[in-house]
């Protein structure tokens, strides 16, 4: 009998998560579409990659140690992989979160005794007390604390070139023509983007930015927009942010709440697979770029969390209709 491996922790188990065929949402296009399933992390999304590498990068360089205050602001998946790895290494941990933020992830980040700073969501970019200000601000003034800043520090990227490109490469054995992902911090697509292009220049990498964030207009036409509020967790940005590196970038769709939100619920009704409103995005340019394409070709995507931190929003129907989206 084969014997179960026991984790010393469940940093451990991080990693190593299942690539899904869709088979019914994909009923019609020519090409087959497969979904890498980051909720099976043990916090729930792909953001416990970068949790665990970048602070375990941080103390091999000795610029933590544990009792130390962790900073960071986050959409609330980075604030939840911080409060297991930072609970296990000893690390206090002070997360700057919109209060736009899905009340189910508030929930679970109070439930993790994470100590929340929230900030009104619709300040604009430029003020001090702004999502993205406060959080280098705050530890400034914290003794012993260090400010992860994942927008910026481009071990995020190393995080998913030396862990979720090697699996994607390992598990397709190879054959992929595309990988298609949402632009979020930009860690997780450059990041395997990059190696997943070191192995084979062929493959084509497809960006998917909501509207309202900036990365869109920027890649095609190279100017700077203003950006406007918009609903879907994870994706986007008001700033041009140094983890985007979008020389890996082959194309970049756009995508709106409701187009997102749809596709999220019809992937929990065809396949049955619960997930977030940006593997929704994800897999509606999947959809779109096949039907592009119009051939046989394998397409690659990410499933960053699931359906269990939008309960109160997505599968909402209340919540949709009163944002106008049902």
């Amino acid at each position: 009998m084969k014997t179960k491996k026991i984790y010393e922790n469940i940093i451990d188990t991080i990693g190593n998560t299942p690539i899904v065929k869709l088979n019914k949402i994909a009923e019609g296009v020519k090409s087959d579409i497969f979904a890498k399933i980051e909720f099976y992390n043990p916090a729930g999304s792909i953001k416990d990659r970068i949790a665990k590498y970048m602070i375990e990068d941080a103390e091999k360089s000795g610029k933590i140690k544990p009792g130390d205050t962790i900073v960071e602001n986050s959409s609330g998946n980075t604030a939840l992989a911080l409060a297991v790895v930072c609970s296990l290494k000893g690390y206090n941990l002070k997360i700057v979160i919109r209060d736009s933020t899905s009340p189910d992830k508030l929930k679970i980040l109070r439930a993790l005794n994470v100590d929340l700073v929230l900030v009104d969501s619709t300040l604009p970019p430029e003020s001090p007390d702004s999502y993205n200000n406060l959080a280098p601000k705050i530890a400034e003034e914290i003794p012993n604390s260090y400010y992860l800043d994942q927008h910026n520090d481009k071990k995020n990227n190393e995080a998913h070139y030396m862990t979720t490109g090697p699996e994607i490469w390992e598990q397709m054995e190879g054959q992929i023509d595309y990988f298609v992902a949402g632009i979020g911090t930009g860690g997780t697509i450059c990041g395997a983007a990059k190696f997943l292009k070191e192995k084979d220049p062929n493959i084509k990498v497809i960006g998917v930015d909501p509207v309202g964030s900036i990365f869109y207009e920027y890649f095609h036409t190279g100017k700077k927009t203003k950006p406007s509020s918009y609903l879907i967790e994870g994706l986007g940005d008001e700033f041009l942010i140094k983890c985007v590196d979008f020389s890996v970038i082959d194309d970049v769709y756009q995508v709106t709440d409701k187009t997102a939100f749809e596709m999220t619920r019809k992937i929990a009704e065809k396949e049955a697979i619960l997930a977030g409103g940006s593997s929704g995005a994800a897999v509606w340019a999947c959809l779109k770029l096949a039907r592009k394409i119009d051939r046989p070709a394998r397409i690659v995507t990410i499933f960053a969390d699931s359906a269990n931190r939008y309960l109160s929003s997505i599968f909402n129907d209340s919540w949709l209709k009163e944002k106008g989206l049902l």
